[in-house]
């Protein structure tokens, strides 16, 4: 799976208190929505995997993102 980005996406993922806060500009928050379209359209246990490594802001926590056998 080919994952597009938008020009200059910023997105940043931090776990706080139970809960987990995505925050992104417009170009993260297009790239997202592209991404797990796309996601939709895989098998079951197809993922993306998220970490400030590879797409996310410094000091950012990792996040996965899987499809279920559920339509």
């Amino acid at each position: 799976m080919e994952l597009k980005w938008e020009y200059d996406p910023i997105i940043k993922v931090k776990i706080e208190n139970g809960y987990t806060l995505i925050s992104a500009n417009r170009d993260g928050l297009l790239s997202l929505a592209e991404q797990l379209s796309e996601l939709a359209k895989q098998e079951k246990g197809t993922h993306i995997h998220y970490d400030e490594y590879n797409s996310l802001e410094d000091g950012s926590d990792e996040l996965i993102i899987e499809k279920t056998g559920e339509e």
